[in-house]
């Protein structure tokens, strides 16, 4: 009895096309064997893979000429902030230019969509849409309030000390281009409206729903990522508040649970305290209720904050 020879190494961890599978020395008699699953058309996996998206979409951009990833698929594919009911979806999902017939695959959303090429990229081998293309691709899914906060990720400048970059993924006046492009696509009157909320300056989509609540209740639009000594690039900052009433608000998540992380925030908040500010701190507890308590205790503050008197002159802010 002939022993069943192993799987290239090149093909045991990951699923792999048919013409992959050639290329490496195996027959279609092995492919056969009960060590390999056929998924759909000329797309094979190891019977012991288990699923993992990355791996998924790559093969099915390998297999689907003309095609890229897409909609959710793409956005988890780049880390994108999505809403709870999202972060962890398996859906596999396809485009294609409208001239071409679409993919079609067991258990893969198709979608024939007009897209320009700089709105489609190769990363690590995967064709994929850009995040801008995806965060317009999911107004059409994604309510008001969470297509401003991926959009707010979008444009935020990134922290040198923390990310790899220095610039933003793209601009407000990119997304808007881009919106501009597509006049007939669904969900594009929700990116207009998401364009005109969103704002450079949320690190995070917590911080974007406070701002939006805030917005809701019918407080000023508040002031982003204020820092206390402007001129001082090592000054600390607040995630948001009104600087001519020294009212600063930070929201601090779960890292901020850290005990190193803790020190600085108390350092940065007593920095704000002994200039005179007054600092109101929240945290995911305080999302629970949309924010609603949060927002009442920054009104509450506002009423009866310091006023800068240039602005209660006239001589400042939008009067």
């Amino acid at each position: 009895m002939h022993k069943r020879a192993d799987l290239p190494s090149t093909l045991a961890s990951s699923p792999f096309t048919y013409d992959s599978a050639v290329t490496a020395g195996v027959s279609a008699k092995r492919l056969r064997k009960d060590d390999v699953v056929h998924v759909s058309r000329r797309l094979y996996r190891p019977s012991t893979w288990s699923f993992e998206l990355e791996g998924a979409a790559r093969v099915l951009s390998e297999v689907s000429p003309g095609a890229w990833v897409s909609h959710v698929t793409a956005a988890r594919l780049h880390g994108q902030l999505l809403p709870a009911w999202l972060s962890d979806s398996t859906e596999l999902h396809m485009s294609k230019p409208k001239h071409l017939p679409q993919v079609r695959r067991k258990g893969v959303v198709a979608h024939k969509v007009i897209a320009s090429a700089d709105e489609i990229e190769t990363v690590d081998g995967i064709r994929i849409s850009t995040r801008s293309r995806t965060w317009l691709d999911l107004a059409r899914r994604l309510s008001l309030a969470e297509l401003v906060c991926l959009g707010d990720q979008i444009i935020r400048i990134p922290r040198a000390e923390f990310e790899a970059r220095s610039q933003p993924f793209d601009t407000l006046e990119g997304l808007s281009a881009l919106v501009s492009r597509h006049p007939n696509l669904q969900g594009v009157v929700r990116a207009r409206e998401a364009l005109e909320l969103m704002r450079v300056g949320a690190d995070s989509a917590p911080e974007s729903m406070l701002r939006l609540a805030m917005l809701d209740a019918n407080l000023p639009d508040p002031d982003l990522q204020i820092a206390l000594r402007p001129n001082d690039a090592a000054s600390p900052t607040a995630d948001l508040g009104y600087r001519h009433r020294r009212l600063a608000v930070q929201y601090d998540g779960g890292h901020h649970l850290l005990e190193a992380q803790r020190l600085s925030d108390r350092r940065r908040d007593k920095a704000f305290e002994s200039a005179g500010w007054t600092v109101l701190v929240f945290t995911k507890d305080d999302a629970t209720d949309g924010f609603q308590r949060a927002v009442a205790a920054i009104k509450r503050h506002l009423h009866t904050a310091w006023i800068d008197q240039s602005y209660s002159a006239g001589f400042a802010g939008s009067g």
